[in-house]
């Protein structure tokens, strides 16, 4: 699973004002052919992000090429059970990635759209975020 070798500071604020707007970085298709873009904002953690991408390699096998376009740089804290209030902040538990809409979480190339769509398709079951499938504009060789 995804997660920063070093981070600045352990321990992160929720930061709840941080999923409005739509995405200006990151939200045009940069590597592949095909992309899968949020359509909503949200937190994508890495363990979700893992299971898209098996689910997208299981799919597409040894052929054609993926990109991930997100990384879970926010760490998401939580308090072990039946402790009683104050005492501090819990203890790391995992990572996740926030997630605008407009984003694009994965990029393919090298494959057919029909193979790149049902890739896609069983990758959005596994995200917590509603998804859509893009391509690029085909440009022709003169």
């Amino acid at each position: 699973m995804l997660q920063p070798i070093k981070t600045k500071f352990r321990k992160a604020h929720r930061g709840r004002g941080q999923f409005r707007g739509k995405a200006t970085r990151g939200a045009t298709i940069a590597f592949g052919s095909y992309g899968l873009k949020a359509q909503e904002a949200g937190e994508i953690t890495s363990r979700q992000l893992e299971a898209a991408r098996r689910a997208i390699t299981h799919e597409v096998g040894r052929s054609g090429s993926i990109w991930i376009r997100i990384f879970p740089h926010k760490p998401i804290t939580r308090k072990s059970p039946e402790v009683p209030m104050g005492s501090g902040k819990g203890a790391v538990e995992f990572y996740c990635a926030v997630v605008k809409p407009g984003t694009i979480l994965f990029e393919l190339d090298g494959i057919k759209e029909e193979l790149a769509r049902e890739a896609f398709r069983l990758a959005s079951h596994k995200l917590p975020v509603a998804t859509k499938f893009v391509q690029t504009l085909h440009k022709h060789a003169s």
